[in-house]
């Protein structure tokens, strides 16, 4: 959570942490435990570009589930899945409590447009059991996000 704080202060973002005493793990407990919409919670998914076998980080909004053959399409990406060791190794985070900023290695960030539609989205800060609360704009302004459909449209 200390690396989440910094960072933030270090680009200018005005979050909340809470540590939560349940689990924040999935969208809909972190939705209850921040006492928000399931679509405003943050789901921070890490995924390997085997094009050049660097990490994307795709913010989704926790009411979408990630669309991965239309963002590779629709992006010209080639994503697939990453093992959880090397997504702790580079983010230093474990899966389940990856935060949007902090991370130990610079990483590529896509994020789910739908997001931008609330005043306030709320992330993992870190671990398991801690959230964040902050401006999807600024968040996106500060990690240089690329705003993405995450979904074929309806």
């Amino acid at each position: 959570m200390a690396r989440v704080a910094e960072a933030a202060q270090k680009a200018g973002l005005t979050i909340r942490i809470i540590k939560m005493p349940q689990s924040t793990r999935t969208a809909r407990e972190a939705a209850e435990a921040a006492g928000c919409e399931t679509a405003q919670i943050v789901k921070s998914l890490v995924f390997e570009n085997s094009a050049d076998k660097t990490l994307n980080l795709v913010l989704v909004s926790g009411a979408h589930d990630a669309d991965i053959q239309h963002i590779s399409a629709t992006y010209g990406l080639q994503l697939d899945r990453c093992e959880a060791r090397r997504v702790r190794d580079e983010t230093g985070f474990a899966i389940g409590g990856v935060a949007p900023i902090g991370h130990l290695n610079p990483i590529k960030v896509y994020m789910d447009r739908a997001l931008m539609q609330h005043g306030t989205v709320w992330a993992a800060a870190g671990r398991p059991d801690s959230v964040f609360s902050v401006d999807p704009e600024a968040l996106a302004k500060a990690i240089d996000a690329e705003i993405i459909d995450v979904r074929a449209a309806d």
